[in-house]
C-alpha cells in the first residue's frame, strides 16, 4: 500500500473509530513526514493521547501495532513522488497551474494503477472476449470517453456501440442478452439516466461492467465493478483526472481482449494500418512540392 491509499484508509476509517482513537488519525493526517520520525511516545504526547490509544489505532487498520504501522507509512512516504490533488487559485499563472494539473493528473495514475483489481480486471476481460455484442454507455465528458472504446474495439473486429442518448441507451438495454456486455462509464456513479439503462442491462441478463466511483448506485448494481476512485476539485468544470483514468482503463481492457484473441488478430491490425496510409499526407512529396513552388 503506498501512503496515498493508507492515507486515504485512515480517512474512510475515521467515523468509525474512538474519539482518542480519531485525534491519532487527525494528527497522522496532518502530519504523515513527522510520523514517520516518531516515537509511540511522541505521536501519544502530540495527539494527546495515551500510548495505548495509539497502538489501539493501528490494530484498528489492521496493523499489528505502532512500528508496523510506520513502516507502511515511511515506505510508501519514500516511493511516491510528491503528487498532490489541485486546487486552481484565480492568480495562478499558466506555469503554476499546468505544474498543478500534470502533478495531480501524474499522482492520480499512480494511485489508480495501485488500486485496480488484477482479478476484477480478468473478470472484465474474459466477459468482453465471450460477448457477442458490447456496447458503451455514458453521458456528459464520459460519452467522449465511449466513443473513443468503441472506436478501439472496432479495431479488434468486435461489435461495438456507444451511446450517449438515454433513448437509445434504453432501447439498446431492453434488447440486450445473456450474451451480451454493456460498460457504463460514469464520474460520479449517481447520473439517473444512467442507473436507469444500467438497472435494465441486468434485467435482460446482459453482464454489467461498470467504470465508476466504489460504494455509488451504480456499481452496486454492476455485475463487475471496476472502481476508479479519484478526489478531484469538484468546482471544475471537467473533472480532468476522472476521464483520463477511464480512458486508459478502457486501454487495459483494449489491450487484454487483443491478447485474448491472438495472432489473427495483429494481421488484421497490420491490415488497417496499410488502409489507412493513403489517407495519411506524404511527407516526401510535400517537400518536393515545396522546392517546385520555390523554383517557380
Amino acid at each position: 500500500m503506498n501512503s496515498a491509499n493508507l492515507l486515504k484508509s485512515i480517512t474512510d476509517a475515521r467515523p468509525k473509530l474512538r474519539k482518542s482513537e480519531q485525534k491519532v488519525a487527525d494528527f497522522v493526517l496532518l502530519n504523515p513526514n513527522d510520523v514517520i520520525h516518531m516515537r509511540i511516545v511522541d505521536l501519544a504526547a502530540q495527539a494527546q493521547v495515551s500510548e495505548p490509544t495509539v497502538v489501539r489505532f493501528c490494530r484498528a487498520l489492521h496493523y499489528d501495532g505502532f512500528q508496523d504501522f510506520k513502516l507502511t507509512l515511511a515506505q510508501g512516504l519514500a516511493s511516491s513522488t510528491n503528487f498532490e490533488q489541485f486546487a486552481l487559485d484565480s492568480k495562478d499563472t499558466v506555469a503554476e497551474f499546468k505544474q498543478k494539473i500534470f502533478d495531480s493528473m501524474i499522482g492520480n495514475m499512480v494511485n489508480i494503477r495501485d488500486q485496480l483489481d488484477a482479478a476484477t480486471l480478468e473478470s472484465a476481460i474474459d466477459a468482453l472476449v465471450k460477448a457477442k455484442r458490447i456496447e458503451f454507455y455514458g453521458f456528459g465528458a464520459s460519452a467522449a470517453v465511449c466513443s473513443d472504446a468503441q472506436h478501439k474495439f472496432y479495431r479488434l473486429q468486435i461489435s461495438a456501440a456507444a451511446y450517449s442518448d438515454p433513448h437509445m441507451q434504453t432501447i439498446s438495454a431492453v434488447s440486450m442478452s445473456k450474451s451480451d456486455v454493456v460498460v457504463a462509464i460514469s464520474q460520479t456513479g449517481r447520473t439517473k439516466d444512467l442507473l436507469h439503462t444500467a438497472k435494465l442491462v441486468r434485467e435482460a441478463g446482459a453482464t454489467l461492467i461498470t467504470l465508476c466511483p466504489s460504494h455509488t448506485p451504480l456499481a452496486e448494481i454492476a455485475t463487475i465493478p471496476i472502481h476508479i476512485d479519484i478526489e478531484e476539485d469538484k468546482d471544475l468544470s471537467t473533472l480532468m483526472s476522472s476521464r483520463v483514468m477511464h480512458l486508459v482503463v478502457i486501454d487495459i481492457l483494449a489491450v487484454g481482449v487483443a491478447m485474448r484473441l491472438g495472432p489473427a488478430l495483429i494481421d488484421h491490425l497490420k491490415t488497417i494500418k496499410r488502409s489507412l496510409r493513403s489517407l495519411r499526407q506524404n511527407d516526401k512529396r510535400l517537400v518536393t512540392r515545396r522546392n517546385d513552388n520555390a523554383d517557380n
